[in-house]
Formats: C-alpha cells, sequence, structure tokens
C-alpha cells in the first residue's frame, strides 16, 4: 500500500549534530527536552536528531482537537522530512514507543529501525487505572498530589528512597510546576493506544529496553511487546520508568551500540 501523504508539521522540534537520522518520539506529558534531554548530546555526535515536541508540550501549542495516532506518527515523520532528513530510525519512549511503531507501519520506506523504551502495545487494566488516577488528579487541579503521584509511580523504589527530604520536596515542587499543557489530550490517547495489528507487519531492525522496576508500564506490559516484535532485540535497564533521570548513561548506549550496529548492517548490502 502506499504510504499516506505527509501533512505540514505543527510541532515544534529540536534539530542537533549531523550524520545519519534519528528522530525522537517522547511520552505522555512528557517533552523532548525531559524526556530526551540528559542523552541528547551525545545522541547528536554521530547522528541528525530531530526532535519534535508533541501538542501541548515544549514550544507546540496545544491542540484543539482530540490525538490520534496515525496523525501524530504521520507529523512526527513530516518533521524529520521538512528538515531534510528523508530516512531515519526512531527514538521512542513510553507512549513513544507506539508512536514509533506505528509510525513504521505507515511510513516503511523511511524508518531504518527502532529502539523502543518502556513500551507498550495496549494498556490492560492496571495501567488504565494509573492513567485515570493521573487524569483526575489533573483535573481537580490537585499538582501537588500529582506530583508525589508521578514520583511514587515513575522511580524505582531504590532511586526515590535514595533521596533526602530536602532534595524530595524540590523535585517535587519542579514536578508540579512543569506539568505540560497538552497532558489531558495525552492521557486520553493512552487509552486509545493499541499497535497490535502493526506489529504484525513490522520488517526493521528494532531494540526493545525494558525498565525492570517499571510502576508504570510494568515489565509484564514490556514482555508483551518485545515477544510480539518480530526479531527484536531486548535489553534491560535496572530503573524505573524514567531511564534518563535514574540510568541515563546506560540507556545511553544502548541506543548507541544498537543504532551503530544497525547502521553497519546497512552498510553491507
Amino acid at each position: 500500500m502506499p504510504a499516506p501523504v505527509l501533512p505540514a508539521s505543527s510541532l515544534a522540534r529540536i534539530v542537533r549534530g549531523t550524520g545519519p537520522g534519528l528522530l525522537l518520539a517522547h511520552g505522555a506529558g512528557g517533552g523532548i527536552e525531559p524526556n530526551f534531554g540528559p542523552i541528547l548530546d551525545a545522541l547528536a555526535e554521530h547522528r541528525t536528531v530531530v526532535g519534535p515536541d508533541l501538542p501541548g508540550t515544549g514550544k507546540t501549542p496545544r491542540s484543539g482537537r482530540p490525538l490520534t495516532l496515525d496523525g501524530l506518527a504521520d507529523e512526527l515523520v513530516a518533521t524529520a522530512v521538512e528538515e531534510g532528513v528523508e530516512h531515519f530510525a526512531i527514538a521512542g519512549y513510553s507512549m513513544g514507543a507506539a508512536l514509533a511503531v506505528r509510525a513504521a507501519t505507515r511510513h516503511p520506506e523511511r524508518v531504518t529501525a527502532l529502539v523502543l523504551t518502556a513500551g507498550f502495545i495496549r494498556p490492560n487494566p492496571r495501567f488504565r487505572l494509573a492513567v485515570r488516577i493521573w487524569r483526575e488528579l489533573l483535573v481537580a487541579g490537585d499538582l501537588d498530589r500529582l506530583a508525589e503521584y508521578l514520583s511514587l509511580v515513575g522511580l524505582s523504589e531504590g532511586a526515590l528512597g535514595a533521596l533526602s527530604q530536602r532534595d524530595l520536596d524540590t523535585s517535587l515542587a519542579a514536578v508540579a510546576a512543569t506539568v505540560p499543557p497538552g497532558t489531558p489530550e495525552h492521557l486520553d490517547l493512552l487509552d486509545r493506544i493499541d499497535v497490535q495489528d502493526d506489529l504484525k507487519h513490522m520488517n526493521v531492525p528494532t531494540l526493545v529496553i525494558s525498565t525492570t522496576y517499571d510502576s508504570l508500564v510494568t515489565p509484564e506490559l514490556q514482555r508483551h511487546l518485545a515477544t510480539a516484535v518480530p526479531g527484536a532485540r531486548t535489553a534491560a535497564i535496572a530503573t524505573g520508568h524514567l531511564p534518563f533521570v535514574e540510568r541515563p548513561d546506560e540507556w545511553l548506549t544502548l541506543h548507541r551500540r544498537f543504532l551503530a550496529d544497525t547502521s553497519v548492517s546497512s552498510a553491507r548490502f
């Protein structure tokens, strides 16, 4: 089937580096700087990195209509193409993993590899419950309690327990002050994500990175994704849902090694 016609992208973006393309897809209620900032410059040392902010995050305006996986996937791809990057790997984190998968199935002629971290095929009842509590705290405007909840499900027990009370309080205040305005639309999309059919048609080198102490996207959900991707490589990081906070160096190394391997393999043929 012909690839969908790309729209004009409304997404603000960060573009850094030179070399083979790497498109980033961040998570719900996140953003490129919050989710990829700690490894962004290192990724750009050998690649042209395009990092779009989804609607209502970074400098991208909030959407006036419900978000769709197809629409966001097309806009992500369009953002890279508008920056002169015709072919690229995609690194997707959390909700961004589903976006990466959908982009690869809708635009297979452009996507050379996938790195999927803390991803899932579809939400299960436990995940829907976690998102419902997130949404209810957000709607109530209780940002302090929301920050506490997100820290509890986002950080591993070891990382959270290692913080001093002063550092924890500082972190909670920062989280409460930086909730992106587009988060409600992101949460609504989370409930509707299902990439099961996409995975049946995937034909691209893929690394699935699991976050083994994750209380939000649990290891069980991540295992389902890993086993459903044909020929996927797998790796694990001993972290909660926020590898960029707890284990950024390990997370970076996994990206670099896999992308280097796939670049070498592509060059041989």
